[in-house]
């Protein structure tokens, strides 16, 4: 099989996270872009980034490149491709748009020519087209334009990769898988040693943490990617792919706990655990952080998505002087990691973070920050390190 191109499209921060995980699996030519990272690799490669990344959210497959400058230099070049050797006359498609060009103004526009070109080669060719289905298409088509640079991709993933297939229960604004991955992947989890997220809700920070910890694929519970629908599917392939990841799956030695202080996500938790056949590597307690302290000898790996104004009615001020004073009192031996878009709630915690890292939460800046909380004083800490 030959190596194509593909570019895998991340969110924001991400990049470095993404490269990396495709070095790792075994990508050639990785090279790093805005909130994606183009690489090579053969169709079974394809089969093992969909399955495989953690912080990738779609794989595509470009197969064309023109400039388009109006509507009449989209529809040619859009016709210039042979999309015969892509679907069949039966089958149907839908067009997803990416824009940013002074040229066109709209996406919808953009994937109204593309459609229009497309269905008229079929329809000279064929007397019949083939149709748009948005929900459930054999097909997805990727169209990208950059100024006057049109790149088409086949969608190899369909619908995003962060839907895992395991979340079925969720709270109010549950966090991305995606977001979750990376974001335990920014703070260093490997696996070795205690976690713990202390404001769970649907588990999803928790489940992504075992998978990492366990080098579970994240995406074996899905029920469909789009390739299945290829006229080049490979089952047999596809198969081995899982087979030889699944080989690579390795034994966990810690403990993995969330608690939550409402009882209904503490059950929706747990049912996503189970859905995602984790159960046996995680514990969920209904429980009040601020009423907790520390349970384990050793170091502890915190990582949680606390409530923000956007969401719940809570006093700011008061709740994140909590979580500084909970994590400061209760909690020695620690690295705490937290997200938030309410950037001028950090300033309650009463400690000073020794990372800040800019992500966005869906469309809000946030922060993942990282505090240290030393057995002991810090300068106790510096005094046993010294030299």
């Amino acid at each position: 099989m030959e190596n194509f191109k593909m570019i895998a499209k991340t969110l924001f921060g991400f990049e470095d996270l993404l490269a990396k995980e495709l070095q790792v699996l075994g990508a050639q030519e990785v090279e790093k872009g805005v909130r994606m990272v183009s690489f090579k690799g053969d169709k079974g490669f394809m089969y093992k980034a969909n399955l495989a990344l953690r912080t990738a959210l779609k794989i595509l497959k470009p197969i064309y490149y023109f400039r388009a400058y109006n509507e009449n230099s989209l529809y040619k070049g859009i016709q210039g491709i042979n999309w015969s050797d892509y679907m069949d006359v039966n089958q149907s498609f839908v067009i997803d748009v990416t824009l940013h060009s002074d040229h066109f103004n709209h996406s919808q526009f953009i994937a109204l020519k593309t459609k229009d070109a497309i269905v008229d080669q079929f329809r000279n060719k064929f007397g019949k087209r083939p149709s748009i289905d948005k929900d459930f298409p054999d097909l997805r088509i990727n169209v990208h334009i950059h100024n006057d640079q049109c790149s088409v991709a086949l969608d190899t993933s369909g619908n995003s990769l962060h839907q895992r297939g395991y979340r079925t229960a969720t709270n109010i604004a549950p966090i991305n898988e995606v977001l979750a991955a990376g974001m335990l992947l920014h703070s260093g989890w490997d696996g070795q040693g205690d976690f713990l997220d202390p404001m769970c809700g649907s588990g999803t920070i928790l489940a992504e943490a075992a998978m990492i910890a366990c080098n579970i694929p994240p995406n074996l519970n899905r029920k469909e990617f789009a390739f299945e629908k290829w006229a080049d599917w490979d089952n047999d392939l596809f198969e081995a792919i899982i087979d030889s990841l699944m080989k690579k799956v390795r034994e966990f030695h810690y403990t993995i706990k969330g608690y939550d202080k409402a009882p209904s996500a503490v059950e929706k938790a747990r049912d996503n655990i189970r859905n995602a056949n984790l159960d046996d590597y995680i514990t969920i307690a209904r429980e009040n952080f601020f009423d907790t302290e520390k349970d384990t000898q050793g170091p502890l790996h915190i990582v949680f998505n606390p409530p923000y104004g956007e969401r719940l009615d809570i006093d700011m001020e008061r709740f994140y002087r909590e979580i500084g004073d909970t994590l400061k009192q209760g909690y020695p031996g620690t690295n705490a990691w937290f997200i938030t878009a309410n950037l001028e709630a950090l300033k309650f915690v009463g400690l000073r973070p020794s990372r800040k890292i800019k992500l966005f939460n869906g469309k809000l800046e946030s922060r993942l920050v990282k505090y240290e909380m030393y057995e002991g004083s810090k300068k106790a800490k510096f005094q046993q390190t010294a030299p």
